[in-house]
């Protein structure tokens, strides 16, 4: 067994040996599925601490001749499959973190050389025979290899973006990698000395004008994850089982950690959860993570409707998003749709594929926006959270008119470029004008089922606030009265949607008369029968 070729098992037997470690191995099932076809070029991009390192080991574990693993896998989801001992420990592996190859004591202008010498070099201890060449490149020396012998490998490659994501302004660093990249997977050729490659990375393959750089791998995103969504992150399945056994109330986990919607699936952030199941606290882990000073320039750029986008999303409403135009990579920006696609790569947005949009994904995310905008003083979200701020204490104070007058200035100032017409409007300007509940509040809950129809909006107070502020029910009307919107709820029994809520509850109508332009506002305190 080698560092690079053929590597051993334990790095994944460290993950087993973890106190939480949930069962991802039916990937594997997937892969051996596309061993050898025209689909076995993988590339599955992700962002950090949704476990990529972990399954570049698990499939090395599984694939490498240069251990026996069957032990190992004996119980997993892949011990269930027909295919599983056909491919189990049965090939050449060659097993690469980039990451790995760029150290401070190296020029960076030599990390492709270094990569193929060191992986060239262990491949001689193979296959001396065959690889009697003192300079050949890594491409022509599996090339080599398989027309003597007739073997071909499995290719696994964990950050395989480093380099397009840590080195972006250098082009020449740049070429010299894709150029390495596409000689060795590129082509009728690699077909016939590559059983299967699988790349891990944050970033999708890097586009050259408005095609891959590798158009011939089969590509799996935070936008496009289809039928991998189970092996990204925690499914709510697996939460609720982490949940039980660590005696944590799921609903907080949700709404702290939930929000990416992948396929069928609600997928949560891994290091997150284990997080919170480990220390008990609940808090965002995110900023330990390199890509939160990344964000910092991103969300300052100068781009037309960025800001407003942002402010948007940070008081729980979706935005519109073309993610056609990105470049894959970290320079390439020309709108304020190629930043968004980024941040959702990045993981710090979720996106929407039915409806096109993006959003924060839960409290965990919207807290580092929020202490990412701080940092950099942004004089108008400043201003703008403190007249929502002045709209929430007079929602809590019942002050009608106040709050009338509130959301209208709050529109007519900050939000203009939502123009009304229709309840959806008034919606949106709604989400922006409550921002500053967000210290007190959990993201609101919007078209919460009822039972009975659907609640506009619904603010849950978080556990250490639920003493003095109440469950805020909000019901929304577009040329109706405001005490038309609180009979709504009282009809409709929107209620019973928080029937676990224990504190007080607030019902609130809002009102647009689009005649004569002016807000409406009718407050109630709802009773809790003991």
């Amino acid at each position: 067994m080698g560092k690079f070729v053929n590597p051993d098992n334990q790095a994944f037997q460290v993950a087993l040996n973890s106190e939480i470690y949930i069962d991802k191995t039916g990937l594997i099932a997937y892969t051996n599925r596309m061993m050898d076809t025209n689909q076995a070029l993988i590339c599955n991009s992700r962002p950090r601490r949704f476990g990529k390192s972990i399954t570049a080991n698990m499939l090395t574990a599984y694939y490498s001749c240069g251990c026996d693993s069957e032990k190992m896998f004996e119980g997993m989801q892949i011990s269930k499959f027909d295919s599983f001992k056909e491919h189990l420990n049965k090939y050449d592996v060659i097993r690469l973190d980039i990451q790995w190859f760029i150290t401070p004591s190296k020029s960076i202008d030599t990390v492709v050389q270094r990569i193929e010498e060191s992986v060239v070099k262990e491949l001689k201890e193979y296959y001396p025979e065959e690889l009697q060449n003192q300079n050949i490149s890594l491409a022509e020396g599996l090339s080599n290899i398989n027309k003597v012998t007739g073997k071909k490998f499995v290719v696994i490659i964990d950050e395989w973006d480093v380099l397009i994501r840590d080195k972006s302004e250098d082009t020449n660093i740049q070429k010299d990698y894709i150029d390495f990249l596409r000689t060795l997977f590129k082509g009728n050729h690699a077909t016939e000395f590559l059983h299967l490659v699988y790349l891990t990375g944050i970033l999708p393959i890097k586009k050259v004008k408005t095609q891959s750089a590798l158009n011939n791998f089969e590509e799996f995103t935070m936008l496009e994850p289809d039928m991998l969504s189970a092996y990204i992150g925690f499914t709510e399945e697996e939460v609720k089982a982490l949940c039980v056994r660590y005696h944590k109330k799921f609903e907080e986990v949700k709404s702290w950690y939930d929000g990416y919607v992948l396929g069928e699936y609600h997928v949560y952030n891994p290091e997150a959860v284990v997080s919170v199941m480990m220390r008990g606290v609940f808090r965002s882990y995110w900023s330990k993570t390199g890509t939160y000073e990344s964000i910092l320039p991103l969300i300052n750029m100068d781009f037309d409707g960025l800001r407003t986008a942002i402010i948007q999303m940070l008081s729980g409403t979706s935005v519109e998003v073309n993610i056609n135009t990105f470049q894959n990579d970290m320079v390439s920006f020309r709108n304020k749709d190629d930043v968004i696609t980024l941040l959702i790569h990045l993981g710090y947005l979720a996106y929407n594929w039915k409806k096109k949009v993006a959003y924060i994904p839960n409290e965990e995310i919207r807290q580092e926006f929020l202490a990412a905008t701080q940092e950099k003083k942004w004089d108008d979200l400043i201003l703008f959270q403190q007249e929502s701020k002045k709209l929430l204490e007079a929602t809590l104070d019942r002050d009608c008119g106040a709050v009338s007058e509130g959301i209208e200035k709050i529109h007519t100032q900050f939000a203009s470029t939502i123009q009304y017409n229709d309840e959806n409007s008034l919606s949106s300007v709604l989400t922006i004008a409550y921002l500053s509940a967000m210290q007190y509040y959990f993201m609101p809950i919007r078209e919460m089922p009822t039972g009975r129809g659907f609640a506009d909006y619904v603010f849950l107070p978080k556990p250490e606030y639920r003493g003095e502020m109440p469950a805020l029910l909000v019901e929304l009307k577009w040329n109706k009265t405001a005490t038309t919107a609180i009979q709504q709820i009282k009809d409709k029994n929107y209620v019973q949607a928080i029937t676990g809520y224990t504190g007080n509850i607030l019902l609130v109508g809002i009102s647009y008369d689009k005649k004569n332009k002016e807000h409406e506002c009718s407050m109630e305190e709802y009773k809790i029968e003991s």
